[in-house]
């Protein structure tokens, strides 16, 4: 995969970001559109299972590796539009647009119109290492 870098290239909504937590994310083709999923945790204390979700069955599925947007349509490189995002910390999911500024990504959730919802900054990341392996027992 090609992302953007801070020399110069064109920015892209593709590759790693950093969330205001702390936690990174992928975002990357899948299909004929892209999706997004957490490639690492945030540091420090927090559930590491998807506790909130409002389906009781999903609840036990790791945090790391769980695919929270899908079904953006790229654009541009730097625009990705009509996509659904899933906030683990909230259990809820909205829809959502993210737009590349340089090493920024501007990411907006929202329910009906994009004026009715609320905007995040995310900083592009590298590669954090895998996500751990759970151990059973």
């Amino acid at each position: 995969m090609t992302v953007a870098s801070a020399s110069g290239q064109t920015p892209s909504v593709l590759g790693y970001w950093r969330t205001p937590s702390g936690a990174v994310v992928l975002i990357a083709p899948c299909g004929q559109n892209l999706c997004a999923e957490i490639a690492a945790l945030s540091p420090g204390k927090h559930p590491l299972t998807d506790t909130l979700n409002p389906d009781p069955e999903l609840r036990n599925q790791p945090l790391c590796g769980l695919r929270i947007g899908e079904g953006f349509v790229e654009v541009d490189p730097q625009h990705a539009r009509g996509g659904r995002l899933y906030d683990p910390k909230s259990g809820r999911t909205y829809s959502g647009q993210m737009t590349a500024e340089g090493n920024l990504l501007q990411l907006r959730g929202y329910l009906g119109l994009p004026i009715f919802g609320r905007s995040e900054t995310w900083v592009r990341a590298s590669r954090p290492p895998p996500c751990p392996t759970p151990r059973l027992g």
